[in-house]
């Protein structure tokens, strides 16, 4: 089985440097890739892209090597195939991003993160070994340590696009149980927060998973989630009833371990309720199998493509929106104040909390080793009126957050200055590498695509 997918993924590697063959050469390179989490604008053109049909599965899992637990993974694997392939096996990958169509590859060169993320840091940091379609059309093979492999994380394409990755896995037992604990002091949230991801216990109990959610001033729940074995009752948020909301009402919950990792994959964390999904009149009739975040992504593609809520909006005499959809990172000591702030200027609830501590510099997003930072993912629209075309309140988010130490993810739209970027996300090192591996500068910048794609 295993030799049949290696075999498979060499295919599939052959069909990719073939159709990069056929492109003109000075012709800039892309994917044919259809689908995306991106929340940013892709540049339209008929042009042919790589075709990296065949490189979405899982090769091979090796319960016990050398390494421990590892799977040899393709870079457009899903995370939801992915989990599929190695749960069986009682194991997952050390973090499991929240939508179950983000891929491997797009979790390492963009940022994913999850409530593991205190413990295990973000994706790219349990891989162990990966093969990159560099701007050059080659296959280069790079570990931890290398520039290539260290640029990549944050680097969204700019520097190729991994074909194979060796990612570390973890063992996980069949259910996970929830404490989920409310605060009505910001602070003492934060401060909570942090002594939990410090001792990963509280009370006494072992915490795996470490998330939580800000409903609004004055109301903040932290959940613990610790792996068990332990058989009991378990709640299903893929039915009728919200998971989110279960946050407000009960202070123990059990999952099972599948369910767990997709919780927030459901609802799209609460954003199903733009479309309606969350209305029980409506939910009993929108199929169990059709309410999952790429669902969702294609029901807003039509809604921008044929401007519905705009037009709605100007019917009813409603502001112009601006979009703002972000996960940023501040310092935990920083959480307070940025609620605070956002509560002031944007007023946006609820916000998505979720901590992480990278295990070492990686230098195009630039955290402090072994700082606890927590993300703040916040998705929706303001209503601003005329001045929405200049987007005042994300220009306004990447002020406070450059002001407080943090960083923001560059999956949707960025506002920043040139000078500024190159700072923010060391671009002068990125370039460098870029220029041995893409002499003749055939994929995009980082910058081009994170902010002048707008």
């Amino acid at each position: 089985m295993a030799d049949r997918g290696w075999h498979q993924h060499h295919e599939a590697v052959a069909r990719l440097a073939r159709s990069y063959a056929a492109i003109p050469e000075g012709d800039a390179v892309r994917l044919a890739k259809r689908t995306t989490n991106l929340f940013r604008a892709r540049a339209a053109t008929s042009a042919p892209g790589l075709d990296v049909s065949g490189l979405d599965g899982v090769i091979e899992v090796v319960p016990d090597g050398p390494d421990g637990p590892v799977a040899e993974v393709q870079g457009m694997c899903t995370y939801e195939h992915l989990v599929d392939a190695t749960l069986p096996h009682g194991l997952v990958p050390h973090v499991v991003p929240q939508l179950r169509t983000i891929t491997l590859g797009g979790a390492v060169t963009g940022l994913g993160i999850e409530s593991t993320s205190f413990r295990n840091g973000l994706p790219h940091e349990s891989v162990l070994e990966m093969d990159v379609f560099t701007g050059a059309g080659e296959v280069v093979t790079t570990r931890p340590g290398d520039e290539l492999f260290d640029a990549f994380p944050n680097s969204y394409g700019s520097l190729g696009y991994a074909t194979r990755l060796r990612i570390k896995l973890e063992r996980v037992p069949s259910y996970v149980a929830l404490r989920h604990l409310r605060f009505d002091d910001a602070g003492l949230m934060a401060k909570t927060l942090a002594e939990i991801a410090s001792a990963q216990e509280h009370d006494g109990e072992v915490v795996h998973g470490l998330d939580g959610v800000s409903f609004g001033p004055g109301e903040h729940v932290l959940t613990l989630a610790r792996w068990t074995d332990e058989p009991g009752p378990t709640s299903d948020y893929a039915g009728q009833d919200i998971y989110f909301r279960s946050l407000q009402g009960c202070d123990r919950d059990r999952l099972t371990a599948y369910d767990y990792l997709w919780r927030w994959d459901t609802d799209w964390f609460w954003c199903s309720g733009a479309f309606g999904a969350q209305d029980p009149r409506i939910r009993r009739f929108w199929p169990r199998r059709l309410r999952r975040s790429d669902v969702y992504m294609r029901l807003l593609h039509l809604d921008r493509r044929f401007g519905i809520a705009d037009r709605l909006d100007r019917r009813a005499g409603r502001p112009e929106r601006e979009r703002v959809v972000q996960d940023i990172e501040v310092p935990v000591e920083q959480l307070p104040e940025f609620l605070r702030w956002f509560d002031e200027e944007i007023g946006m609830r609820p916000v998505w909390l979720c901590p992480l501590v990278a295990t070492r510099a990686w230098p195009v997003y630039p955290l402090a080793p072994g700082r606890l930072y927590v993300n703040v993912g916040f998705w929706g629209t303001v209503h601003v009126g005329p001045d929405a075309v200049n987007a005042p309140r994300n220009r306004a988010i990447e002020a406070k957050v450059h002001e407080l130490g943090g960083h923001k993810s560059l999956y949707s739209d960025a506002f920043y200055d040139r000078a500024t970027f190159d700072a923010l996300y060391n671009t002068t090192h990125l370039a460098a590498v870029k220029r041995q591996h893409d002499p003749d500068d055939r994929l995009t910048t980082l910058y081009d695509k994170a902010v002048k794609s707008r």
